[in-house]
């Protein structure tokens, strides 16, 4: 481990080396990020999962930079070019980006005027001139002549391509232009002469510029959609007259010599045709990037918000996938998510046998005492939302209903895991059950898909692919580990995230369950597991058995610490089989911390971890959240009007602002200007997807079906 490495990511990151160095040598000897941060709280100085991974990244990142500098000077000295100062300059760069600024003049190039003019034998005379000579023109050209090199403007003219290449190469011009166009750049789109926009999706960028320091994340992942679409032209522009004084100052020094003019043109033809493109695709492609990792983080902040979604507790709850010409399909769940029975109903057109549907969904809910109605958001909706609410109303049932986002539902219900859990079953009946059971339980079944297809982003096709799967792989375990899993019950998609288990691991222990029945301690897991002691050790505190034969295995308690905690219980007269009631928190009152820190010669987090678990018992992040809510009738846009509060919750927070169901059929807008009377920065820092909000309505559009609220009371 290298100690300048270390020191260059604490000090980047704020962060006191030790932590930095600690974290790098659990993470070399196969600790996950999870149980770092749960179980090693006083070897990483209590750092979260995100802190924790931006040091695994930033190290990372800080390990190729060093590698790359090591090759970038190898490489150069292999030519003999390597100088001191320019060894002193590649070892100061903090970004790739200036390690191959500064490589770009000794790497071999392909076919440029430049490289042509150099085998007609004319780099001699460049060097000449760019040492700004007073000499004329035809003193300087005419021994460089012969049968390729015919003329003096010949020689002058191709020994300007090789300035040209050489000012353009130039890492500290580079910089200096780089820099300049970010700060004074514009960013510009048109709309094509033969664009098809149908649904004017991108109408505000038909005429639109905007500075680069300016600009938002999601203009320019639009704008580089639109382009990609060929609905728009998208170019960099910048004011090319200060760049060019920039370099006639630095070049030509603010000297007078024969060949100034000549010089100035060499200089105008290295901006033009060499560094305004190159630059403009380099800024483009920051742009791109920057944007992109901003949309990455989004929506990874959407998806932990969604993932958090309170559980819906020990209630029997409907499926409803809604449906026009093949029917609405049913599928009742009792309050574990296993299926009762699954139904079809055709309350809509064509068919509209809409009493038959009535009485199908009158004995389902009689029979099997269904509380809550959990309806897809996809086609039929609406309709389907009507005849729900109007049936609730029409025999005044005690029953509740809640429109469920069915995206990746139909990703999930032709997937082969659906197909394993469910052989027959349709993709509808199947899709029927995972919208019933993302109410009941969000996070047990959105594991069950592809993060990206879950619909909590924004032009998520657009963001780089393997960040994008990263971070969403990231945020899922993260939130799985947090929460933590009940081993008898659950499925190979959950135990894919859980803290040190890989699909060997997860083989052993559906096959455990198989021919044991269920676990019944956590002890049985390291059985399971057999001689992975490493495994156990990762995964074991976020594997809850609820109902065995030790207490603790319940808890977040890891089982390293059993016999500490079983010590303390003895000494101080703890029955544990009082985990989580108010008998054990009324003795753990008693304790005084700092006492058992001394007594047991452990850190302070380890003695909160375990009073708090002795304590509350199985603790969940999601029973702090505010519930949905719940409705039994139906909204219109018909009914709204200017200043109406609404109750309604966060669907989906991007740059711009968040969308808001209300109960409509689709999303109202709270427009980040809208969130507060004090400056906004970004949208999340008021709202998080889930959160259930009063707001205002402040515009109508009917005919758009669009509606725009405020947070903002008048």
């Amino acid at each position: 481990m290298n100690d300048e490495l270390i020191t260059k990511v604490s000090t980047k990151l704020n962060l006191k080396p030790y932590q930095v160095k600690n974290v790098i040598d659990m993470l070399s000897k196969g600790a996950t990020i999870p149980f770092m941060s749960r179980y090693r709280k006083e070897v990483t100085g209590n750092l979260n999962e995100d802190e924790l991974r931006n040091i695994e990244t930033e190290y990372n990142y800080t390990v190729n930079l060093a590698k790359r500098k090591e090759d970038v000077m190898r490489l150069i000295a292999e030519k003999g070019m390597l100088t001191v100062e320019l060894k002193n300059e590649i070892e100061k760069c903090e970004k790739l980006s200036e390690v191959e600024d500064i490589y770009l003049p000794f790497k071999e190039k392909r076919k440029t005027k430049g490289t042509e003019a150099i085998k007609l034998g004319l780099e001699p005379l460049a060097k000449i001139i760019m040492s700004l000579p007073q000499k004329t023109k035809n003193e300087l050209a005419e021994p460089y002549l012969n049968d390729q090199v015919k003329s003096v403007d010949e020689a002058i003219t191709n020994a300007g391509f090789i300035i040209a290449d050489w000012i353009s190469d130039n890492p500290k011009y580079r910089k200096w232009c780089r820099e300049y166009y970010f700060k004074n750049g514009l960013v510009k789109s048109k709309i094509k002469k033969d664009a098809v926009d149908e649904n004017k999706v991108y109408e505000i960028y038909y005429d639109f510029t905007q500075k680069i320091p300016f600009i938002k994340p999601h203009q320019v992942l639009a704008i580089a959609r639109a382009e990609k679409e060929k609905v728009l032209t998208y170019s960099l522009s910048v004011e090319s007259e200060k760049i060019i004084a920039y370099l006639e100052k630095e070049v030509l020094k603010n000297q007078e010599f024969p060949l100034k003019k000549e010089m100035q043109g060499f200089i105008l033809d290295a901006w033009k045709r060499l560094m305004e493109p190159s630059l403009e695709r380099d800024i483009k492609a920051e742009l791109y990037d920057n944007a992109s990792a901003f949309g990455i983080k989004e929506f990874g902040q959407n998806l932990e918000n969604l993932l958090l979604t309170p559980p819906i507790k020990e209630r029997v709850v409907m499926g409803f996938d809604p449906a026009f010409r093949t029917g609405c399909k049913l599928a009742v769940l009792d309050p574990t998510g296993q299926v009762l029975t699954i139904g079809v109903i055709y309350p809509h057109e064509p068919k509209k046998e809409v009493a038959a549907a009535e009485q199908i969904m009158l004995d389902l809910i009689q029979k099997y005492g269904v509380k809550i109605i959990a309806i897809g958001n996809g086609t039929a909706s609406r309709e389907s939302e009507s005849f729900v609410a109007n049936l609730i109303k029409k025999y005044h049932l005690a029953v509740k209903f809640v429109m469920v986002s069915e995206a990746g539902a139909s990703v999930y219900s032709a997937s082969p895991l659906a197909k394993k859990e469910f052989p027959d079953y349709s993709v509808e009946q199947r899709s029927a059950v995972s919208i019933g059971r993302r109410l009941q339980d969000a996070l047990s079944e959105l594991v069950k898909i592809d993060p990206k297809s879950i619909g909590v982003g924004l032009y998520q096709h657009d963001l780089k692919p393997k960040e994008l799967d990263e971070e969403l792989a990231f945020v899922v375990s993260k939130i799985v580990n947090k929460v933590g899993v009940n081993l008898n019950n659950a499925s190979e998609a959950i135990l894919n995230y859980v803290s040190g288990l890989n699909k060997k691991l997860i083989t052993k222990i559906m096959n455990y369950k198989k021919t044991k029945g269920s676990f019944t301690s956590r002890a049985e897991l390291k059985k399971a597991l057999g001689t992975d002691a490493l495994a156990f050790e990762q995964a074991a505190g976020f594997l809850r058995i609820l109902n065995g034969s030790n207490p603790l295995d319940k808890t977040n308690i890891h089982p390293e610490d059993y016999a500490l905690v079983e010590s303390l219980a003895h000494d101080y007269n703890l029955d544990l089989n009082l985990v989580g009631t108010d008998l054990m928190r009324e003795k753990l009152a008693t304790l005084n911390t700092p006492e058992l820190m001394n007594k047991y010669q452990v850190s302070k987090e380890k003695i909160e971890l375990i009073k708090t678990n002795l304590w509350q018992g199985i603790i969940d992040p999601r029973d702090e959240v505010k519930q949905m809510t719940l409705r039994s009738d139906i909204l219109s846009i018909a009914d709204l009007k200017v200043g109406d509060a609404l109750e309604g919750t966060v669907r989906n927070v991007t740059s711009f602002g968040a969308f808001v169901d209300i109960g409509l059929h689709d999303d109202a807008l709270i427009h980040i200007s809208q969130m507060s009377k004090e400056f906004v920065k970004h949208p999340s820092e008021i709202l998080k997807v889930g959160d259930i909000v009063t707001a205002y309505v402040i515009k109508i559009d009917s005919e758009k079906e669009r509606v725009s609220l405020s947070l903002i009371a008048e």
